[in-house]
């Protein structure tokens, strides 16, 4: 469920892991159980019990409608999710994963600890500081509790059958009686004078509005505007925009790092002060991409698209050459260095290096495969607290030995990557895998259609899916990208009402099916990705269903601080001069450190 629903859960702060693994362990207390347990327990039984426990309790909560948050639970659960995947946890962790009020939650907490399940481990050596642990005991209960559940999962659904593939996130999404209807009109014409105006990215999907321009016209009861620009100049559109005295637009589109800064410029209006946050059925919302567009806990703008970057491979290719799917850096460089055979025109790899904002992004991203932020975000379970990220004291995490090993990574690459590589951007790096040239490619979904609709692409059916592959000390990520829509803070106050509802309306369900029935491969929400029709179209849309339910779509790795647009070109600078080989890697992170500390200032 997403993090801001009714029963008052802040955004970001109830994590959920749910692609853990044996292999991961790290607790030698776990082993120990194991070890003595009278009858060797399944492996996977634990956390696939997990998973289905926070599912049900999900459709409990939908279907009671006014059940109260189990702390107990919510508590443990986020606890064994990070002790499998051997993460440090802390009381704060744990009281903001219960979901109740601060000393509600520290009650619950100690007497969690006092009654022998959790344990407190000293983390400094002054002692003032903890870890928390499940004890053997609390371990013991639940791998009990976890082969009895599976069992009794098992023998409950033995006379059914439906199809896994058919099974999202606890409940069958069954095409009878799941398939989202078409848009409806709103019964009311929106009265807005000249019409409805818009400001968009110049991406796939906006453009697939544009061509529905007249079907949401008769949606709507209005015309519509709409004007499309490239990244930076829909930032400086934006920006310019806010100085006049009303807004031009009614609609803006907003990349989601820049929410911090348009909220703290008054670009954005919080949508709390124009329209009944309900409406728009956040827990539909993949939950990174809705609380992105959160600062400072409130909500600046609803996603129109979430679109992660990922790493598309041709599976063909995979498979005739004998190797798995690349899940870390190394398999990664070892696959790019097979496929790489410039004398037959093919190469192993393109992504974003071009100078400037498209390396900045890449840069980013790289390094949150290595497990680097690129500020002082706080660690929590899954990644880094980017919703927090509104602190006074943020400062650049980029020349630190994590960034230095992304920056080896980059060069890695660039020995098998076409020779235009350090021009490559947002569509150049996709159109050379769409034509078979490159095996594979860094790309956002938005982009997948460029090989999904072109039956004459070596991709088109080839084409797997993959969040980032994890350098050593990260895990596999998919981040999230895409763009919002928010109202203008300066937008006429006559203006407001039929704005928000032109904003409901675009966002809806039943308008996100509709951009993917026509071209799209973007749907921030989870019941457009379930829908079967839309499951037809592309595997993109289980893929990234099944990331968001594993939590690896994250958008820690690009931080909405402020500042970040400034950070991006900064580091798409100075990392473009590495690549050149103008400056060392450890010269550029030092220049981008010493540069990003001033534009924080």
């Amino acid at each position: 469920m997403d993090a801001t629903r009714k029963g008052g859960e802040t955004p970001g702060v109830k994590e959920k892991r749910h692609d853990v693994q044996m292999g991961n362990l790290q607790n030698e207390n776990f082993s120990r159980v194991l070890q003595r347990s009278a009858v060797a327990p399944d492996p996977a039984a634990l956390p696939a019990a997990l998973a289905f426990l926070e599912s049900a309790m999900s459709e409990l909560d939908t279907a009671l409608e006014v059940a109260e948050p189990n702390a107990y639970l919510n508590m443990v659960v986020a606890l064994l999710r990070a002790h499998l995947a051997g993460r440090i946890v802390t009381a704060t962790m744990l009281i903001a994963a219960s979901d109740v009020p601060y000393a509600t939650a520290r009650r619950k907490l100690q007497k969690l600890i006092d009654t022998g399940l959790i344990e407190q481990r000293a983390r400094t050596r002054s002692g003032k500081s903890f870890s928390l642990h499940p004890t053997e005991r609390l371990m013991a209960n639940w791998q009990q509790f976890s082969d009895r559940i599976i069992r009794l999962s098992a023998d409950a659904s033995s006379s059914t059958t439906i199809d896994e593939r058919e099974y999202y996130y606890g409940a069958s999404y069954l095409p009878a009686s799941q398939s989202i209807a078409p848009p409806r009109v709103l019964p009311i014409p929106l009265q807005i004078g000249g019409g409805l105006r818009v400001l968009v990215h110049g991406d796939p999907t906006f453009m697939v509005m544009e061509n529905l321009k007249r079907q949401f016209e008769q949606i709507i009861g209005t015309n519509i505007s709409q004007r499309a620009f490239s990244i930076d100049r829909l930032r400086t559109e934006a920006l310019r925009n806010a100085e006049r005295r009303f807004s031009k637009y009614d609609i803006i589109a907003v990349d989601l790092p820049w929410i911090g800064e348009f909220a703290e410029k008054g670009v954005l209006m919080p949508l709390d002060t124009c329209l009944e946050i309900d409406r728009l059925d956040p827990p539909d919302f993949h939950t990174a991409g809705w609380t992105a567009t959160h600062w400072g806990g409130r909500p600046y703008g609803v996603p129109s698209q979430t679109t992660p970057e990922l790493l598309f491979y041709r599976k063909d290719l995979f498979a005739e050459a004998g190797l798995a799917a690349p899940d870390t850096t190394d398999k990664l460089i070892e696959a790019a260095r097979h496929f790489h055979n410039p004398q037959h025109g093919r190469y192993g790899i393109a992504w974003n290096a071009a100078r400037g904002t498209a390396l900045g992004h890449q840069f980013l991203m790289t390094c949150a495969d290595f497990g680097q932020p690129i500020v002082n975000l706080d660690p929590i379970a899954g990644g880094f607290a980017a919703d927090t990220a509104k602190r006074r004291d943020i400062v650049p995490t980029i020349d630190t030995p994590l960034a230095l090993e992304a920056c080896d990574y980059l060069l890695q690459l660039m020995a098998y990557s076409p020779p235009d590589i350090l021009s490559m951007s947002w569509y150049e790096r996709v159109r050379p895998y769409a034509s078979g040239k490159i095996a594979m490619a860094y790309g956002y979904t938005l982009l997948a259609p460029y090989f999904e609709r072109d039956p004459a692409s070596p991709a088109n059916g080839n084409t797997g899916y993959l969040p980032h592959p994890a350098g050593p000390n990260g895990q596999p990520l998919a981040p999230v990208g895409g763009y919002a829509m928010g109202i203008p803070a300066n937008l006429a106050p006559e203006r407001r009402a039929a704005a928000a509802e032109a904003l409901i309306a675009f966002t809806s369900p039943e308008a996100q099916k509709l951009y993917v029935l026509n071209g799209s491969r973007t749907a921030p929400r989870y019941s457009v990705g379930a829908d079967p029709e839309v499951r037809r179209i592309s595997p993109i849309f289980e893929a990234v269903d099944a990331m968001s339910l594993r939590d690896e779509l994250q958008y820690w790795p690009r931080p909405p601080i402020p500042q970040i647009a400034e950070i991006f070109e900064i580091c798409g600078q100075e990392i473009h001069d590495m690549l050149r080989g103008v400056q060392t890697p450890r010269d550029a992170l030092a220049r981008a450190q010493s540069r990003a500390e001033r534009a924080l200032k």
